[in-house]
């Protein structure tokens, strides 16, 4: 299939199966956002237009022909690095559709990921950056939790909170990706889809205004440049306070990409994201003596003289895809990124014996990091032995490069607990921490999808790593370094006894180099993962989609941050262990009434560990149980079409803290439940209302923790009206 015909008839979209990322770097001082995209109404009594205005379409996420229904995508991209449709895949996978993030009123992607089964959120430094366990496993404690977007690993760095201006989707990966992409966590890992440039013109505007002061405000454009140009831009730009007293932030979100078609066979393109976000540094509130609810949810025990902290972001995509015949294709992608992260914090360190007095320390950071990465594969099928192979065989290469320098004085200003006074002169700081670290990987790997018969698939897959690390004390002049070397295996069944239903099994395994070093400043070996899984998935025509997966994992080499220097050395944590089971379901319960819900049992516990208190222990921030709904409901109102909906989000009890030397150390976040509302009305092809209340009971919760003096209370009672104009 020639390139040319991945346009439709009248040019308006994309498929997915071109990976298409973007072009030219542009910088707007505008704002915007992309809030809600309604998608086609499925009810025939809903009033005319019965489709999605053309502007929306146009600017909705990239699809596949036939294979998007409102809150499901029948086919995923990331976990194989083509389109394959979801009921293909060995493996628990779970797509967060265009439709649903929309609905959800999804801005950020800690937001969207809270959709899922089997992920939690962790401690975030302070909400600065994006963290989250897939089933009971982090990632990286020096940077946040891996993600990619559009198959190239976009969290090495200073990222900020992403923002979803550009987020066609969100792919949840469940359990290794490591035979295709290397390193990784052996939970899964998230995959996001960005939106693609159109040939059809189509413009949006979005302003939202809700509780504390916030307002949020986005712009998107979509066109031709030419009969073979096409270009979007999505901008976004946020702020506003809080029910934290003095936590605010502002965030800027810039996302130009082009698509230039080339030829009927081949395709280019390339994607800019710039991403700028000042914030308070905000590590939350204090567990006294490991007991929440002695001091309020509000209370604020940093400095708000000290300033925001800035973190900036500048990520390039450049994509080659050609296609030589029907059967065999290549498709190539490098990705560079540039991050930075500098401010200066005064943060909580210890409570006194009089259970009043805060000891705090104050911090001065300026941490930067690049990351160059590239890839080339080839595509094919196969006919052999009365069996059909669907093969993909690739190279790729990273290095990324980490600077740190940090002040600090270890005993800054104390404070009240209970009646704060800011303002008082800290100590000098002194140099505390100067690193340089840099890492490089090469890799090979192949798959082969085989078509067994008409009811049975097999997937193979092999990759080879080899990875070099360095890490410099600039203080001391010492260096240290490593090389490495892992085989990535992973092999899956597919049994598919009737059109709607597969049950699947697959084994697994996995590795992560791990950054950072000890207080020695010697470095660790990688963590290496073992994974099996086995599950059902249903597919209904035009219905509901459901997975449901039972699995384990083991893992050892697990690094935690340093109880006695969190922020600049790590610890070797032994080996943890996960088992657990989730389930899925997303579609519609009936006409124009859609329903996403996510549960998981997750047991994620350490297993042996150098310190015995750990052994036995669930993983901090893990709850044993968790689950999600949305539920909303199409209808008309005065001859347009309107709708309404609820959603819900419950986690049981969670360990508390990371890495804790004792029982004294120890603590508990409870269990929550949180409850919001949703609605919107068309007013006509142009103009779309939209209300959102989360928390709508103002229940205090906690959405994570660090230790007893780090806890991060969630969101109080929050209203957000959007209005939007697509034309």
């Amino acid at each position: 299939m020639s390139f040319s015909s991945v346009l439709r008839a009248d040019g308006a979209r994309l498929s997915s199966s071109v990976p298409l990322q973007s072009l030219l770097i542009l910088e707007l001082a505008l704002a915007a956002s992309s809030l809600r995209a309604q998608d086609a109404p499925t009810t025939p009594a809903l009033p005319t237009p019965p489709t999605m205005p053309a502007a929306d379409a146009a600017l909705d996420a990239v699809t596949v022909d036939g294979a998007r229904q409102p809150y499901r995508t029948l086919v995923v991209t990331g976990a194989m690095k083509t389109d394959t449709p979801a009921r293909d895949l060995p493996q628990s996978v779970r797509v967060l559709s265009g439709a649903l993030l929309a609905d959800a009123g999804v801005t950020r992607l800690d937001q969207a990921l809270d959709l899922a089964s089997g992920i939690a959120r962790q401690s975030n430094l302070g909400g600065l950056w994006d963290s989250y366990a897939m089933r009971g496993f982090t990632g990286d404690p020096n940077f946040g939790s891996d993600y990619m977007v559009n198959g190239f690993t976009s969290s090495r760095g200073y990222n900020g909170l992403r923002d979803t201006v550009n987020t066609a989707s969100v792919e949840v990966l469940k359990g290794p990706a490591s035979a295709l992409y290397g390193r990784g966590e052996p939970g899964g890992t998230v995959n996001i889809t960005t939106k693609k440039p159109s040939f059809t013109p189509a413009y949006a505007l979005q302003f939202s205004a809700g509780s504390h002061d916030l307002w949020r405000a986005s712009a998107e454009a979509t066109g031709p440049l030419g009969e073979r140009v096409a270009y979007r831009l999505g901008v976004a730009r946020e702020g506003g306070a809080s029910d934290r007293d003095h936590v605010e932030a502002r965030r800027t979100a810039i996302s130009p990409s082009f698509l230039w078609m080339l030829g009927n066979d081949t395709t280019v393109s390339y994607e800019l994201e710039v991403a700028r976000q000042k914030a308070t540094f905000d590590r939350g509130v204090v567990a006294i003596g490991g007991q929440l609810g002695r001091v309020p949810r509000h209370a604020f025990y940093g400095e708000p003289d000290d300033g925001p902290i800035a973190t900036e972001s500048v990520g390039h995509q450049l994509f080659v895809q050609h296609q030589f015949n029907d059967d065999w294709s290549l498709q190539t992608g490098l990705s560079y990124r540039e991050s930075s992260l500098a401010g200066i914090a005064t943060e909580a360190r210890f409570v006194q014996p009089d259970q009043r007095t805060l000891v705090r320390q104050r911090r001065a950071r300026d941490f930067s990091a690049n990351d160059l990465s590239g890839r080339f594969e080839v595509l094919g099928t196969v006919r052999a032995a009365g069996l059909r192979h669907h093969l993909l065989a690739g190279v790729d290469a990273y290095r990324f490069v980490d600077r740190r320098q940090q002040q600090r004085v270890a005993t800054s200003t104390p404070i009240d607990l209970f009646e704060p006074v800011y303002g008082a002169t800290p100590p000098p700081m002194a140099l505390s921490a100067w690193t340089r670290e840099a890492q490089k990987a090469h890799a090979v790997y192949a798959q082969d999808q085989i078509d067994l018969g008409e009811r049975w698939k097999l997937l193979l897959g092999l990759r080879h790593d080899r990875y070099d690390q360095t890490v410099l004390n600039r203080r001391s002049g010492i260096a240290t370094d490593q090389s490495l070397g892992a085989t990535s295996p992973r092999a899956g069944v597919v049994y598919q006894p009737s059109g709607t239903v597969s049950l699947y099994a697959t084994a697994s395994r996995s590795f992560r180099p791990n950054s950072g070093v000890s207080r020695d400043y010697t470095s660790f070996p990688a963590e290496q993962g073992r994974s099996r899984e086995v599950g059902a998935k249903y597919d209904a025509a035009g219905g509901l989609s459901a997975t449901l997966a039972l699995y384990r994992i083991e893992k050892n080499n697990v690094l935690t941050p340093d109880p006695l220097a969190p922020n600049e050395f790590s610890v070797a944590a032994g080996e943890v262990r996960s088992q657990g089971v989730e389930l899925d379901i997303g579609g519609e319960l009936a006409r124009d009434l859609r329903l996403s819900f996510a549960y998981a049992f997750t047991d994620a516990r350490v297993t042996e560990d150098n310190n015995a208190f750990l052994v036995g222990r669930q993983l901090a921030n893990v709850p044993r149980h968790s689950a999600s709904l949305l539920l909303v409901q199409g209808f008309a109102i005065g001859g347009q079409r309107a709708t309404a909906g609820i959603g819900l989000n419950v986690a049981g009890r969670r360990e508390g803290a990371v890495a804790p030397l004792a029982a004294a150390d120890d603590f508990a976040l409870p269990g929550y439940a949180t409850v919001k509302l949703l609605g919107s009305y068309r007013v006509d092809r142009h103009w779309l209302l939209s209300v959102d209340v989360d928390n709508l009971f103002d229940r205090t919760w906690y959405a994570s923790s660090y230790s007893q003096v780090w806890v991060a209370p969630g969101q109080g009672r929050r209203v957000v009206a959007t209005v939007r104009y697509g034309f």
